[in-house]
């Protein structure tokens, strides 16, 4: 009776631990979820007549790189190195945080190809009347170099926090923390290319700006080009090399940015050095992102619905461990 009632206490003691660290089983929901969409952007692709070169010469620093991550991953946990169990699993978080980016980049481009319109006139209009001119925020860093390169460096960091986040969560071992972050960088990506097809864009710098260039954001004009060339069939293959940044509302960069200091402000050492970086990273972006205030509003709701979406699965995933406890005390 001792011994039964022992391995009972056990048993229990094993579900609560397998509770406490919900994310194997997020891993195993984020994986279909990545699958699922890979699915949907093939199909997308191939509805918007576009493809992809998988022999270019510019890709092949892609496939080193995949392939040095999986064998970090796999390889690693093998070896009596110290730091193996860390670095395979921030190899493998980097591997997912890199594909979720990478594909919702080039699911941008079949997106745009089948919109219809532009949505300027209504986003300047709301601008307008919050009282945003992004015209003076322009010219006012076009006329000074210091502002340009510290906004250039700001907007670029978008990867930089990512990767400390990631490596926390290795070394730290909370691997449920690093499935909840990638979990709503990826429904963030997602919803921001719903919002987008609704409402395509080229952006305040193409739609407000008529003359001589003073000075060409991060961002530059690629809208104007690419969307039009998109939609006419004009431009048929993606280059995941070169892939341009044509999502104006929302604005990724923006939910990007709520996401990160909202995993950031759990870590008391990072919390802010992760604050003061992507706050930075917001007031460059309107200029070197070419955003309008709206964009960046919307961009940021689509950041809170995201981390709305990923704390109710938490608490989801919490009520099920419970009573999976709760049957194995009874």
């Amino acid at each position: 009776m001792a011994a039964a009632h022992d391995a009972q206490a056990a048993a229990m003691a094993t579900a609560l631990a397998a509770l406490r660290k919900s994310g194997p089983r997020l891993r195993r929901h984020l994986l279909v979820a990545l699958l699922v969409s890979l699915c949907v952007l093939s199909l997308l692709m191939r509805r918007a007549a576009l493809h992809i070169d998988p022999w270019h010469g510019d890709n092949l620093p892609f496939y080193g790189a995949g392939l040095a991550l999986l064998i970090l991953r796999f390889g690693l946990p093998r070896s009596d190195w110290r730091h193996a169990v860390p670095v395979a699993r921030f190899s493998e978080y980097a591997a997912l945080f890199t594909l979720i980016s990478l594909m919702g980049a080039t699911a941008s481009y079949p997106v745009a190809a089948l919109t219809h319109g532009y949505a300027d006139a209504a986003l300047q209009r709301i601008d307008l009347a919050l009282g945003f001119d992004w015209l003076a925020c322009y010219r006012r860093v076009a006329a000074h170099p210091l502002l340009q390169l510290l906004g250039t460096a700001a907007y670029r960091s978008i990867y930089f926090t990512p990767a400390v986040l990631l490596a926390h969560a290795a070394w730290t071992g909370r691997q449920g923390r690093a499935y909840e972050f990638l979990a709503a960088f990826w429904l963030a990506a997602v919803i921001t290319l719903g919002v987008f097809s609704l409402m395509p864009a080229v952006g305040p710098f193409s739609y407000l700006w008529h003359g001589a260039i003073p000075y060409m954001p991060e961002s530059e004009l690629w809208q104007q080009g690419l969307i039009p060339g998109l939609r006419a069939h004009s431009v048929t293959q993606v280059d995941i090399a070169h892939l341009r940044g044509i999502v104006s509302a929302p604005s990724f960069h923006t939910a990007a940015a709520v996401l990160y200091i909202a995993a950031g402000w759990r870590i008391a050492g990072l919390r802010w050095p992760i604050v003061t970086l992507n706050t930075a990273m917001l007031l460059s972006t309107p200029v070197e992102g070419t955003h309008y205030l709206i964009d960046m509003i919307i961009g940021a709701a689509v950041a809170g619905v995201s981390l709305s979406l990923v704390m109710a699965y938490r608490a989801m995933l919490r009520r099920s461990g419970a009573r999976e406890a709760g049957l194995l005390a009874a």
